[in-house]
Order: C-alpha cells, then sequence, then structure tokens
C-alpha cells in the first residue's frame, strides 16, 4: 500500500458529473465535503509496503460506505463504481475506468477484520463531526439495543449434530483426503452427507429419526476419537470444523457402557441429562458465534444484538431540525443483557471525546451500580430502575423494603411496628457488596402484622440492602421515576427507536450480511457510518432558513461545556 489518499477527480469526470448533478448527490457530496475521513493512513498496519500496489484502502472504505448506503450486494457496488457517474467522481475514476472485481470488497473486510479496523471508518468520521462542532460532550445521547438474525439458517439439535459431522467431512476432504479414507467409510459418508441435512428430508416417524441422530452421535464420535488418536496430526485437530464438531459431540450426546459392555451414543435429554447455557451452546457450525436467545414472549432469533448510542440535544426553537448522529454502535452476541453493554458503550463515547452529561436508556440497561459509577464519571443516566421485586412490593401490599426505617450510623433497622433488627451482616453477593439484616423470632412471632410482613417457614423478616450510598440513590430514583416530569423527560429516549428503523430500511442492520462477531460488528459500524453521511446529507441540503439558529449565549455554553 502507497498511503496517497483519494485520487484527484478527473476534470472530465468532475464536468460529467456536475451536468448529470446539478443539484449534486450523496456521493458527489462525501467527496467533497469528507474526503480526508477516507485517507489510507490509518489503514497502514493492516497492508504491505513491497510488492505491487494495490487499490487504496481509503478507497475502498469509501466504496464499502456507500455500498451500506444504498443497501447494495458486493457485486452491486463494484457494477456502480463502474457505471454511476456520481461514484466515479467520489472515487476519482476516469470515465472510462473498468473498476475492480468484487471480490476485492470481501478480502478487504478480512483484512480489516483480522488487524482489528472494524471501526476505523466509523471513528474518523464521528471524530471530523467531533471537530466541525456538529456533535459534542456534555450533551444528550440515547442507546438501545435490536436483534441481530445471523447469516446461517435455524437448526434444530438433530440437524445440529448431522451438519456438524458434514461440515468436518468436508473440510478434511479438502484438507486430509488420505487420512479421512483411513478413517471413514468414504462412499457411506458421502450417500448420507452429500447433500445438507434438512429436517424436512428425514424420517417422519420418531423412532427413525431418534435413530438418525445416535447415526449422527456414532459418526462424530468416530471423526472425534481419530482426530484426537495419538498417531493423527495434530493439525488434523486445529480444524475449526473438526474443532467444533467435538464441542457439538459433548453438548448433544452422551456416550455409555450398557450392562453388556457395549458402548452406546444417545441423545441428551434436556430434562435428564441436562444441555449447555445458551451462552455456551454452539447453534451452527459455520457460525461459532452465533446463538439462540429470546426477548419477552415474541422474539426469538439466533444470532447477535447491537446497540446504536446517538446524540439527541434538543433546541427549544427548532427541536425538528437538530442534527443527530449516531456516536457509538456496539455488537455482542445474542446472549449478552443490556446492562454488561451499558459501561462498554460510555467507555467508547468518552474515548471519543463525547462522554454526554445525560445519558437516556431503558430499563434493561441500569443498574444501582452503574448508576453510581456512572454519575462519578460526570454522566448522569436517564433511565427507570427496576422495580423492588420483593413478594411485598409486587402485590402493592404489606411492608416492603421502604416501609423499614435504616440507621445506618448505628447498623440498625426498626419495623414499622417498632421492632428492631436483631443482625447486620455485611455479606457478598454475586460479587457484589450487600447488608443481611435480619430480625428476632420473638419479636416477629407474636407480631400482630406478621402476615404482612413475611411468610417465611422461620415466620421471621429478613432484608438485603445494598450499601447506603446505592442504597438511597435507588429509592429516590425509583420515587423520581413516578413524577410527571421525570416522564416528561424521559420521553426523549423513544427517538433513539427511529434510528433503528432508519438502520434497519437502509442498511438492513438486522440480518447479519457475513459469518461471525468481528464481521457482524465491521458490518455495523460500516452502516452506522451509512446513517450518519445520509444524515449530514440531509443536514447540508436543508434550507439555511429553516435550520435551528444557535444564540451567542447557548455558543458560548457548549463552549464552556466543551
Amino acid at each position: 500500500m502507497r498511503p496517497v489518499g483519494l485520487p484527484e477527480i478527473p476534470e472530465l469526470t468532475a464536468v460529467v458529473a456536475r451536468a448529470a448533478f446539478p443539484k449534486g448527490s450523496l456521493a458527489i457530496r462525501v467527496r467533497d465535503r469528507l474526503a480526508e475521513v477516507f485517507a489510507d493512513g490509518p489503514f497502514t498496519g493492516a497492508f504491505g509496503v513491497r510488492g505491487a500496489p494495490g487499490l487504496s484502502p481509503g478507497l475502498l472504505s469509501l466504496v464499502t460506505v456507500l455500498q451500506f448506503a444504498e443497501n447494495l450486494t458486493d457485486r452491486q457496488a463494484a457494477a456502480m463504481a463502474v457505471r454511476a457517474i456520481d461514484w466515479k467522481y467520489a472515487l476519482g475514476a476516469e470515465l472510462t475506468d473498468t473498476g475492480f472485481d468484487a471480490s476485492v470488497l470481501a478480502k478487504f473486510r478480512s483484512r480489516l477484520v483480522e488487524h482489528g479496523m472494524e471501526r476505523v471508518v466509523f471513528d474518523r468520521l464521528v471524530e471530523h463531526c467531533r471537530e466541525m462542532g456538529l456533535v459534542r460532550s456534555g450533551g444528550k445521547q440515547r442507546t438501545d439495543s435490536t436483534h441481530v438474525i445471523s447469516a446461517v439458517r435455524d437448526l434444530n439439535r438433530t440437524e445440529l449434530a448431522g451438519e456438524s459431522v458434514r461440515a468436518a467431512l468436508e473440510a478434511l476432504a479438502v484438507a486430509a483426503p488420505s487420512w479421512l479414507a483411513s478413517v471413514m467409510d468414504v462412499v457411506e459418508a458421502a450417500e448420507r452427507y452429500g447433500p445438507r441435512v434438512d429436517g424436512w428430508t428425514m424420517p417422519s416417524s420418531k423412532t427413525r429419526r431418534d435413530r438418525l441422530a445416535e447415526v449422527f452421535g456414532q459418526d462424530a464420535l468416530v471423526l472425534c476419537r481419530a482426530a484426537w488418536s495419538d498417531d493423527a496430526p495434530v493439525w488434523i485437530r486445529e480444524i475449526e470444523a473438526v474443532a467444533l464438531l467435538r464441542q457439538v459431540l459433548v453438548q448433544t450426546y452422551t456416550v455409555r457402557t450398557d450392562a453388556r459392555g457395549r458402548e452406546v451414543v444417545k441423545k441428551r435429554d434436556a430434562d435428564d441429562e441436562g444441555v449447555p447455557p445458551g451462552h455456551l451452546r454452539l447453534a451452527s457450525p459455520y457460525d461459532s458465534d452465533a446463538r439462540w436467545s429470546a426477548k419477552g414472549d415474541d422474539v426469538f432469533w439466533c444470532g447477535y444484538k447491537v446497540h446504536l448510542t446517538e446524540s439527541c440535544d434538543t433546541l427549544p426553537e427548532a427541536e425538528a431540525g437538530v442534527l443527530r448522529l449516531v456516536t457509538d454502535v456496539h455488537t455482542t452476541v445474542s446472549t449478552v443483557p443490556d446492562v454488561m453493554a451499558t459501561e462498554p458503550i460510555q467507555q467508547n463515547v468518552a474515548a471519543r471525546q463525547l462522554a454526554p452529561a445525560e445519558h437516556y436508556l431503558d430499563s434493561g440497561y441500569p443498574s444501582a451500580d452503574l448508576v453510581t459509577e456512572a454519575a462519578g464519571r460526570g454522566i448522569t443516566m436517564i433511565t427507570p430502575l427496576l422495580a423492588d421485586h420483593s413478594p411485598q412490593a409486587k402485590a402493592a401490599e404489606g411492608f416492603d423494603k421502604i416501609a423499614f426505617t435504616i440507621d445506618w450510623r448505628s447498623r440498625q433497622v426498626r419495623c414499622p411496628e417498632g421492632a428492631t433488627s436483631a443482625g447486620w451482616y455485611p455479606v457478598t453477593q454475586h460479587g457484589k457488596d450487600a447488608i443481611v439484616v435480619d430480625f428476632a423470632r420473638a419479636d416477629c412471632r407474636p407480631c400482630p402484622s406478621r402476615t404482612q410482613c413475611t411468610a417465611s417457614a422461620r415466620g421471621t423478616r429478613m432484608l438485603t440492602l445494598r450499601p447506603r450510598e446505592l442504597h438511597e440513590r435507588t429509592v429516590a430514583a425509583r420515587a423520581e421515576q413516578k413524577t410527571k416530569s421525570w416522564k416528561a423527560k424521559y420521553a426523549l429516549r423513544s427517538g433513539i427507536e427511529g434510528t433503528i428503523n432508519q438502520a434497519l430500511d437502509i442498511t438492513g442492520i438486522r440480518r447479519a450480511r457475513y459469518r461471525g462477531l468481528p464481521k457482524t460488528t465491521l458490518q455495523h459500524a460500516f452502516s452506522a457510518t451509512a446513517i450518519n453521511i445520509i444524515r449530514l446529507d440531509t443536514w447540508w441540503t436543508t434550507d439555511p432558513l429553516r435550520k435551528p439558529r444557535t444564540s451567542r449565549l447557548q455558543h458560548l455554553s457548549y463552549r464552556l461545556i466543551a
């Protein structure tokens, strides 16, 4: 690679593009206004310095952003680079330029993933917008997530077992055909695993399907034992499909010896033998990162989850005209709860010097610890904390935690009937500090309000409290979020739903284009970049008289906050 940046626009190309698009187009305006974003320098570490010069990585990143902005396939994007005049202008190509092969884009993505550069273009665009004053720190931002369906088909447990054997056989047939022929009857395997394993072509009888599942397990066991035998080459077991087959074998089958001393391979029963938890259980031999997950009773999918964060500053005189940009995109496997993504998201925006003063999130993101830690970094989380889950609070009758008076200095708690706690025990629960408080039986059993207070067999009430700061912050937050003013303020969060819908409609963000978490992360980073340039383009082409005007006092306040 020779880091020279985007090539100069040929004079004839510029003349034809201006004539064809007298008002400009998105591709033309991106080239005119954002050319420095698509420089070669940030990609230097991923490309060699010897050999014949290749295509500019900055140019390929621009092609990829335009590809996502128009939701094109690789072949369509390569064709647009040849036939679209505005694309030729953006790429600095001659009118007679024949473009490049579509496979170049796939190789470019693979190289970015290999060197951990999935977010380079997104980060550079956000940095450019920050330097231009289009997005700032100390403002308001909001976050939400949506599910992402993987680029592989859904498999039940029997299909997964059979397809895993098939994937391993296909890989071994290419990498070690002679070794494979020595450990398995290739003719029989080709007949059984030639076509893909599909539930529609399986026997209709449950008995025969169970027998087929056992055959899949027996073949998997034969392959794994041969691969991990002492005389097998070590690199055989390092083939990804073979390693995944071993994992599928363990999670799907049990191997036992019956009364006659025969070895029996049996499919695991989820209720009796159990299966691995969802975050460990493989869902496909072709995508080792995809996982099954559920959201409520309606959404059940195999794949990933993406979290989008955008700026949401408002100006009283023209709220509709405020420019809102995506400031962070965070991709995880589907089984990672939203609360685990809160801190990484805030760290990401802070690293871009865009830490918000107010962060709007739904109830899946906060915890008392996260709210307190964020406040220590100057971030106020505007989010509903989960309600008290005690039976008394759920039933809205009896005595919940709020009904008790806590004396933190003397380490005592007084119940509504006036009894004082008998024990105060600092403990660690799930890796977090907590305090367990109990009351004496002599006080609880004769109490006339015992049925409203506890239903335990011991007949005494126990409370679990967080440390004082967390407890008081939680109580205050739960009280505040019931007020009308807080609800009116929190309504700002709902706008992120429109951003997710825009990303879904324009870039197809809810369906993974590629396999694996790293490439899905790259897809989402380019999708967020595409959304940002579309919003910037709308901002550039909006009548200045319709844009919100910022007073000098507001400009001064923004500079002071920054």
